[in-house]
């Protein structure tokens, strides 16, 4: 592989800490993550390559333009993960994946040791709260766990945070902390998988009074929900709320309707993010198109 980039990054296990009988911390370390440029805000995730199953991790050559290609025929397992801490000084970062029983990367996770590989890419984040909120409220199930706990220990102690996370089980709590006042509720047994989502009637329970902003993740068709409620009937500016789909449940079956639909259908669908430059009117959109769609 060559090195025509610095974000991309090939990172061995150096350490798996269990977090709770949900979740369990990997920290990884390269030298290249010395001058990695991450963007230090809270929420930033990264495209993780995984190994084919039993097998070690391909690397993907990257050309001039700081393009990967695999070989011929090829396809990695790619989902996103959010970095819960970079360390460039020890070159290390850790990852916190949700154990679900099942799923490719939270069972390679599970039985990870020291010495197995991950490759990802450059950071992105969409954490960007005003900087007029004094209060800020943040909703989102396990799977955001790891974005969150970053969060709020990047807080200003003048900010007074309000969290509430969803668990498939009591025994999933982790520790939250925070330089600024912090209320933590868990609500167990509920999303993850497990029963039906209550993040949008969380929502609707929580005090969002002017000058609130609203971060929100989680499963992407409770979301749309959660998104609407904001939007729409809370009508909320875009830069007050956040809304992030981390997962989408029985993605398997989703991804099989959704490749069932037509190109022409799909190019319409696609070209709603060039008919206006309000990005939250393209999701409103979107979305109406993916519902009419039964996805």
């Amino acid at each position: 592989m060559t090195s025509a980039t610095s974000a991309c990054v090939v990172a061995e296990v150096v350490r798996s800490v269990p977090l709770s009988p949900g979740m369990v911390r990997l920290t990884l370390h390269s030298e290249s993550l010395r001058d990695y440029p991450s963007t230090r805000v809270g929420d930033e995730y990264v495209r993780v390559h995984f190994p084919p199953e039993g097998g070690e991790l391909v690397l993907p050559e990257v050309d001039g333009d700081g393009d990967w290609h695999y070989p011929d025929g090829y396809y990695p397992h790619i989902q996103p993960y959010t970095l819960r801490r970079f360390d460039p000084e020890a070159a290390e970062a850790d990852i916190d994946f949700v154990l679900h029983g099942h799923g490719r990367a939270g069972s390679w996770a599970a039985r990870a040791t020291p010495g197995d590989r991950l490759l990802f890419g450059p950071p992105r984040s969409l954490y960007e709260a005003p900087g007029a909120a004094a209060r800020q409220v943040f909703v989102t199930d396990a799977t955001g766990l790891p974005a969150l706990g970053r969060l709020l220990e990047q807080l200003d102690p003048a900010v007074h945070a309000v969290a509430v996370v969803e668990i498939a089980d009591s025994s999933h709590r982790i520790e939250l902390t925070s330089p600024a006042r912090l209320d933590v509720r868990w609500v167990a047994g509920r999303g993850n998988g497990v029963g039906p989502s209550a993040i949008t009637e969380i929502l609707r329970g929580l005090d969002l009074a002017p000058g609130t902003y609203v971060w929100v993740a989680g499963e992407s068709g409770e979301l749309r929900h959660a998104r609407r409620y904001l939007r729409h009937e809370r009508k909320l500016p875009a830069a007050w709320y956040q809304v992030i789909g981390y997962w989408r449940h029985r993605q398997e079956e989703w991804l099989e309707k959704y490749e069932a639909v037509d190109a022409g259908t799909m190019a319409e669908l696609n070209s709603i993010w060039e008919r206006t430059e309000d990005e939250e009117l393209r999701r409103d959109l979107y979305e109406a198109g993916l519902e009419r769609l039964g996805l």
